[in-house]
């Protein structure tokens, strides 16, 4: 009878164990990468391609992190890099775009890509503007950045993309000063808003050409 309960005790410590065993083995296959590490870049590199692919940015964003990590100097970074926030700029994710590209060109500014890069954060800037009189920071940047472009690379393949992103933005700045001379005007402070128009017409000669933006009326009371 003790060998019966015995037998029958190590059977039910067997059962637990494997239990126990097939539990930890389901948890590990659920989070597949959590045992990834010292990988090669060029694993690395596949994998953050193949999640691109599949549009999952948010692990690719942890891939090019686990590259960029380990194999720091590694010759596949910048081309990475560029891939990834092309990618970001096609799903409309700006931000994050922005970010790899300032990476870029803080580690990569000898590159012979730097031209191409400082184009791609311009385009990247103008499209993230959502609302006609809103990100004026961004705006201010990003005319500072076409500057840098236009004295740089002046012979540029894309310089009349750059050109005309610069005229679109130029207006914008132009109708945003004139609404604020509008605002002086009606709280009866007309130097400061002389000083607004001139700003405005400092930025765009023919502000009377500029088409007004049609905004919905619900969101105009917030511009």
């Amino acid at each position: 009878m003790a060998n019966v309960k015995s037998i029958f005790k190590s059977s039910k410590l067997l059962l637990l164990s494997s239990m126990i065993a097939v539990f930890l083995i389901g948890c590990s296959s659920k989070d597949p990468d959590a045992q990834e590490y010292n990988k090669p870049a060029i694993y690395w590199y596949n994998k953050m391609l193949k999640q691109i692919a599949f549009y999952d940015l948010e692990a690719a964003d942890d891939t090019f992190i686990s590259l960029e990590s380990e194999h720091r100097n590694s010759p596949l970074i910048p081309t990475a890099t560029l891939i990834i926030a092309n990618a970001h700029i096609a799903e409309e994710e700006y931000d994050l775009a922005k970010y790899y590209l300032d990476e870029y060109i803080k580690r990569f500014g000898l590159s012979n890509n730097i031209e191409y890069v400082r184009y791609l954060k311009i385009k990247a800037n103008f499209f993230a503007f959502e609302n006609q009189f809103r990100n004026q920071q961004l705006l201010l940047d990003t005319l500072e950045d076409i500057n840098i472009f236009m004295s740089k690379h002046s012979d540029s393949p894309y310089i009349h993309l750059v050109e005309d992103i610069n005229s679109r933005i130029s207006m914008a700045k132009a109708t945003f000063d004139q609404e604020i001379s509008g605002l002086y005007i009606r709280k009866d402070k007309p130097e400061a808003a002389e000083y607004y128009k001139q700003k405005a017409e400092g930025s765009w000669a023919y502000l009377e050409d500029i088409e007004p933006v049609s905004v919905p009326f619900y969101r105009s009371v917030f511009e």
